[in-house]
Order: C-alpha cells, then sequence, then structure tokens
C-alpha cells in the first residue's frame, strides 16, 4: 500500500484537486509498486520520513510520490503540479535535496518534453527538448537553456547543428532548410553574423561577411552560370546597386564618391 502523507497544520485539498491528486495516485500504484523494492513505506506515525517511500501532498495541493530522505525528496520519484502557474506539468525522476537533480522527464502541460540530465534544479548536461508542435533539439544545456553543441530539427524540415548560447544559435553552425538552402558559419543570437558561406536552392552561392542575418561587409557571389560578383554588401544588397537605386549613373564620379562612402559606413 502507498501511504499518504499530509503536511502537519496544512489544510485539505479542495473536492476538485482532490479528485485530480486520487486519480494519479491510483494510476501511479502499479508503477510504484513495481519500481520501489529497495525502501519500506514511510510510517504514517511520524512526520520525520527517512529513507522510506512516500506520497505526501503540499501545502499547495501539488503531489509527490517517491523516496525520501531526511524529510526531503530524494531518490526517485514523480512530482505533479495541480495548481499554480505549472499547472498540468509532471516530473519523473530523480530529486536531490527536494530539488530535480540527475535524470529526468519533464512533461509540460502544452504538451512539450524534455528528457535529460538536471543539476540544482535546472536543466544542466545532456538532453532532448521535443517541442508539441513537432520541433526536436537533442544537445547541452546550462542553466536551464541551450547552451553548448546541440542540433535541433524542425517540424518544417530545417535542421540545424552547431553552437548555442541562452538558447539561440551562437557560434560555429550549419543551417540547412527544407528548401535545400544552406548556410555554414557563424552565429550570433540565433542570427547570421560573422563570416559564412551560404548555398541557395538557386546554385547560387555566397561567401563573405553577415550581420544580423544579412549579407554585410565584403562578399563574393559566385552564380549558378559561373560567374562571379566580388565586392561589399550593406544589409542585404549590393553597395554599387544602392548607389545606382539612388538615382547615380555608373562611371560618374558621384557615384564612385557613393560607393566609396557606403564602403567606408560599413
Amino acid at each position: 500500500m502507498l501511504n499518504i502523507g499530509w503536511v502537519k497544520n496544512t489544510p485539505l485539498p479542495s473536492n476538485e484537486n482532490m479528485k485530480k491528486i486520487t486519480f494519479i495516485i491510483l494510476t501511479s500504484l502499479f508503477l510504484a509498486s513495481c519500481g520501489n523494492d529497495k525502501l519500506p513505506n514511510c510510517p504514517s506515525d511520524t512526520m520525520r520520513w527517512n529513507n522510506c517511500f512516500g506520497t505526501y501532498i503540499t501545502a499547495s495541493g501539488d503531489l509527490y510520490i517517491g523516496e525520501f530522505k531526511d524529510d526531503e525528496y530524494h531518490g526517485q520519484g514523480t512530482y505533479t503540479w495541480i495548481n499554480g502557474p505549472n499547472r498540468g506539468d509532471e516530473y519523473f525522476g530523480e530529486f536531490k535535496g527536494s530539488i530535480l537533480h540527475g535524470q529526468g522527464t519533464y512533461t509540460y502541460a502544452n504538451g512539450d518534453k524534455y528528457v535529460g540530465e538536471y543539476k540544482d534544479g535546472t536543466k544542466k548536461g545532456q538532453g532532448t527538448y521535443t517541442y508539441a508542435n513537432g520541433d526536436k533539439y537533442v544537445g547541452e544545456y546550462k542553466d536551464g537553456t541551450k547552451k553548448g553543441q546541440g542540433t535541433i530539427t524542425y517540424a518544417n524540415g530545417d535542421k540545424y547543428v552547431g553552437e548555442w548560447k541562452d538558447g539561440k544559435r551562437h557560434g560555429q553552425g550549419t543551417y540547412t532548410f527544407a528548401n535545400g538552402e544552406k548556410y555554414v558559419g557563424e552565429w550570433k543570437d540565433g542570427k547570421r553574423h560573422g563570416q559564412g558561406t551560404t548555398t541557395y536552392a538557386t546554385g547560387n552561392k555566397y561567401v563573405g561577411e553577415w550581420k544580423d542575418g544579412k549579407r554585410h561587409g565584403q562578399g563574393t557571389i559566385t552564380f549558378a552560370n559561373g560567374t562571379k560578383r566580388v565586392g561589399y554588401y550593406m544589409n542585404d544588397d549590393f553597395v554599387p546597386n544602392i548607389c545606382e537605386g539612388m538615382g547615380l549613373a555608373k562611371g560618374t564620379e558621384s557615384f564612385r564618391n557613393c560607393v566609396l562612402k557606403l564602403i567606408d559606413d560599413l
């Protein structure tokens, strides 16, 4: 039998939440009976639970089923959020000192799921995050966000393999689009930034500098027919084309001065 531990001086949950808690306990009985063959049930005649297995309902109505040590969640357990901003979320895995620590699976109410490592209550180490929309990330985490080396495959067929920082593409990486376009190079804050090469689905190729996701600086485009255009780009536009768009005629001194001024502004 599973023990049900109640917090001292804590009011019982509402009827609605009690129904939810009862359902969760009943559906957990089989798993608990299979997995709890090392620790005895926590005693019902004392508030101190140590090296035992029990069920605990928090003051807010959340539910923990699992192992205890020194009156704290410690070892394998399942925590279900019944109320609050995390309502409907569930974590199954390792605990240390009543916080998520070790290997675990976190299922979000919106359908997202994380399977991987935790440290001191946050995602840290290797993990897999599957989004409800079909996107999937496999890689490193630090301080609860994507950081380090990782791969994300998008539901639309796009794929990024490379470095991450603060949850964004950052550093060296390769992004392959579903339409056949491919970028290999540097990233910053989720955008192409620095030196990189884009091979377009048309067969054209750009090799050069990028800034905030746009061609910016010195670069070379090799067209599918073999011809090349070498020069400078500003906010994705070829600098001479910008001056020509201002109504300046190629070959004139004003056109030349415009090109030199824009290059100087890069």
